[in-house]
């Protein structure tokens, strides 16, 4: 039997699969081609076999798309940060509207009455945190940092990166520089990077404790570079400053006149441009007036419910993460919001029994995780509520969940788009209306 990367074939891509890649048919077989995009020919090798489907990478594009562009990136086809650079970007987000519908007619089984026009921002330079694997290469000689490459095993040697903010994208070189110089490399598996208003951070993970030559050379890279230096030698509450002096982390939504704080490891929207358009959208969507009661799910440090408290008579905020659930109460106190309520539940398990879920709302906003709210919404929301507003990051579980809120509690599904948060990738977010 011969070896599978030996087969090399000559095809028409007819779509863009969730994940970046062109899709083909081989001799009656769907193949999935890195590199293509519809209405391409190609010459591809097959690099994956499967008993339902094969994965290759294009080698040689016969007849480009006219929305085929260079990439930008030096990296692009290691690193596995970007799939589409080499599609316009506007053709990506028509790419992920068009992932969007088709979750909702085969999975969800529904149809918005009408498309929301995408939100969108500049494409580069736009990550304001991101996790970078670190790799110590003995045979190298040096230490790698970097995103993933495409096969996970590896991480992507970087020397630059364009969707970074600048202030660690322009630096990823005399980042390797760092850590090849010191000690201690071999015991630090990643770097997190939070970018807030005021200050930039770099919270370094480490296994073994760090000597004190490596530590003062963290401390001189951060000097010269602008960045406050954290170390988390355990779980995310080992996170401590390696100098000591308060760090405001925080990020402003001036059109509310909010400051929000959070911590370094917490979790924020990564687009801070496309953020402050979201939270304008999803607010025209719902609508919230004086008299309105609001419950926010997932709601994190208060990204959605502190600008609804500014229009709303009442919100409450529910999350898992009792980090969070601390940080949104401090901003709402911070920001003199007295009518903003929030509580600690599993938002994935039973919540019938808690008093915010047998309280009646007249309007709700979800904003879960990649899963969805599947379970909850087997829960609620109650008859009270005429409106819903669903933020998603993954187009299949909002589908999915589309289908519950239109034919278990009587909602239309009047609007949906997508939203530019991660340009350059193939991740999906978007926003849904459903109404009574």
């Amino acid at each position: 039997m011969g070896n599978p990367r030996d087969f090399t074939f000559e095809a028409r891509i007819d779509d863009l699969s969730h994940d970046g890649r062109g899709v083909a048919r081989v001799d009656g077989k769907t193949v999935f081609v890195a590199d293509a995009l519809p209405g391409e020919r190609v010459r591809a090798r097959r690099v994956r076999k499967h008993r339902n489907f094969d994965e290759a990478r294009a080698e040689e594009i016969l007849e480009a798309s006219p929305d085929r562009v260079p990439p930008r990136c030096a990296h692009f086809g290691v690193c596995g940060g970007c799939v589409l650079q080499h599609l316009t970007p506007a053709a990506q987000i028509a790419a992920k509207q068009n992932v969007l519908a088709q979750n909702f007619a085969r999975i969800g089984h529904v149809e918005p009455a009408r498309w929301l026009a995408p939100l969108t921002a500049d494409v580069w330079a736009y990550r304001r945190r991101a996790r970078l694997s670190v790799k110590h290469v003995p045979k190298k000689g040096r230490t790698l940092v970097g995103f993933r490459e495409r096969d996970p095993r590896f991480v992507a040697d970087l020397a630059h990166c364009d969707v970074l903010d600048p202030a660690l994208g322009e630096k990823l070189d005399a980042l390797g520089a760092l850590l090849n110089d010191m000690e201690g490399a071999a015991s630090i598996p990643q770097i997190e990077f939070s970018a807030g208003d005021a200050a930039r951070i770099l919270v370094f993970r480490h296994l073994q404790a760090l000597s004190a030559p490596d530590r003062e050379k963290l401390a001189a890279f951060g000097r010269e570079h602008g960045f406050a230096i954290l170390l988390q030698p355990g779980g995310t509450d080992s996170v401590h400053a390696l100098e000591p002096g308060g760090i405001d982390l925080h990020y402003a939504l001036p059109e509310y006149g909010l400051k929000l704080a959070f911590a370094p490891l917490d979790f924020v929207q990564v687009n801070a441009r496309i953020n402050q358009k979201m939270i304008a959208h999803a607010l025209a969507l719902l609508q919230p007036g004086e008299q309105d009661r609001v419950l926010d799910l997932f709601c994190g440090l208060g990204n959605f419910s502190l600008p609804i408290a500014r229009t709303a008579g009442r919100v409450c905020g529910v999350e898992g993460d009792a980090g969070l659930v601390e940080r949104a109460r401090m901003n709402a106190a911070a920001n003199g919001i007295a009518n903003a309520e929030f509580h600690l539940g599993d938002l994935a398990g039973e919540v019938r029994g808690s008093a915010w879920a047998r309280a009646e709302w007249d309007l709700m906003l979800l904003d879960p995780p990649r899963s969805g709210a599947e379970g909850l919404l087997q829960q609620l929301p109650g008859k009270s509520v005429r409106r819903v507003v669903y933020v998603s990051c993954h187009p299949a579980s909002l589908a999915r969940d589309a289908g519950l809120l239109v034919r278990t509690h009587g909602f239309k599904l009047q609007a949906a788009g997508v939203m530019d948060m991660f340009p350059h990738t193939a991740h999906v977010e978007s926003i849904a209306l459903f109404e009574r």
